[in-house]
């Protein structure tokens, strides 16, 4: 089969989406599928891989610190009748999402959408504070994606959570499927977190590691707020935050407020190949985000077989259950920190824990979820044979 993928990010960018892309095309690839990736320029990248085209972007004068795709590219528009596509697949509804709908459109292929983000929860990244303005641009934002839902043979929900909202509050009625991101536990089982304990000079340290872009609405601050309350009992506890973002100064400043500066690593951007590494150099997981659409950074903990403490949040509840690999708490400093206190005390629960998280992260296998992947491609096929669409209701009926 010849699969299209548009997506607004991709490597470097370090992020669930491009985790996910990255993930399923190697799957798809290593089933003797040809995966195309079609991309945002990103300056100084070279890709290695094999079947990358990218749009050219430009970086916008907003807090997101991610080149924005520019949606023109004739020689993309050139290219994409030539590489015989069975079917479009786009991670994204906007820009490059946009794009991909319309050469669906006139190429007559079927488009699957995998709902990766809550868009509505991203709102505040538009410069107008007050509640109003911010209620119009998420009811803006929820009927436009109505509309674009509209357009596809498909849609792709990375958790059961994310259904149950998806059916709720957009009205998504027909021609959808559940399919959580796969991981290859392969590099979890062969790395070894000692080298990075002895690099770090952690070999002393109590280490609670976090992955995740440094944005508002991954809320660490509050995870910020949960270690300074563990330190005060546990000196040797250190929070280690991989990743980047638009608020990573501000976390910064927020830790030498604090007083815990010295006992907060951040580490910045890594390779993905280096994540593994730094899972098992780590004693727990720790997550505070109450916008995820499947919790992956947490599988990959579980993968590197973390025990964890999260907020009780979509996606991370579809993954984690409370009291078997780790505990799900109110989305509060107090209760973070509370239950990484209760856990700590008990090495007994934290190696059944770790075990039952490893256990979890084995079902979350990418070569059968690559093989429902395939399913949903050959239904959406068939669904644009006989002009079938996603239907979704109408806002006033949900």
């Amino acid at each position: 089969m010849h699969i299209a993928n548009f997506t607004n990010t991709y490597l470097p960018v370090i992020s669930g989406v491009v985790r996910s892309v990255r993930a399923f095309r190697d799957e798809l690839t290593r089933q003797g599928n040809n995966v195309f990736i079609f991309a945002q320029e990103h300056p100084e990248f070279v890709d290695k891989d094999p079947f990358i085209y990218r749009y050219p972007s430009m970086n916008l004068p907003t807090s997101v610190d991610i080149p924005a795709a520019i949606p023109i590219s004739s020689f993309v528009d050139r290219l994409l009748p030539s590489i015989k596509l069975d079917v479009i697949h786009t991670h994204h509804p906007f820009l490059l999402g946009q794009t991909a709908a319309t050469k669906a459109q006139e190429l007559n292929l079927p488009l699957v959408f995998t709902f990766h983000t809550q868009y509505r929860e991203y709102t505040h990244y538009v410069p107008f504070p007050a509640e109003v303005v911010q209620n119009f641009l998420k009811n803006a934002v929820d009927r436009w994606l109505q509309d674009f839902m509209r357009r596809c043979q498909h849609i792709i929900i990375p958790s059961e959570s994310m259904r149950e909202i998806l059916v709720a509050q957009y009205g998504l009625t027909n021609n959808f499927t559940v399919i959580p991101t796969g991981i290859d536990l392969a590099s979890y089982q062969t790395t070894d977190g000692e080298k990075i304990r002895k690099k770090r000079r952690w070999e002393n340290d109590i280490v609670m590691i976090s992955v995740g872009r440094l944005a508002s609405e991954k809320n660490w601050e509050t995870l910020l707020r949960a270690a300074a309350l563990v330190i005060q009992e546990i000196p040797l506890f250190r929070l280690v935050l991989i990743g980047d973002g638009p608020d990573r100064k501000a976390l910064e400043a927020l830790a030498k407020e604090l007083g815990i500066q010295k006992r907060v690593t951040f580490t910045g951007s890594l390779p993905f190949s280096e994540i593994p590494s730094y899972m098992k150099a780590a004693n727990l997981f720790g997550f505070a985000s109450v916008t995820e659409t499947q919790g992956l950074a947490t599988l990959e903990a579980m993968a590197a077989s973390l025990p964890v403490v999260a907020v009780n949040a979509s996606g991370t509840r579809d993954i984690l259950t409370n009291g078997q690999q780790g505990y799900l708490v109110e989305n509060n400093a107090e209760a973070l920190a509370a239950a990484v206190k209760k856990l700590l005390s008990n090495p007994e629960r934290m190696k059944k824990f770790a075990h039952a998280a490893y256990k979890r992260a084995q079902s979350f296998n990418i070569e059968k979820l690559t093989k429902s992947l395939l399913d949903v491609y050959e239904q959406a096929i068939y669904a644009k044979k006989k002009n079938r669409f996603v239907k979704v209701l109408p806002q006033t009926q949900v």
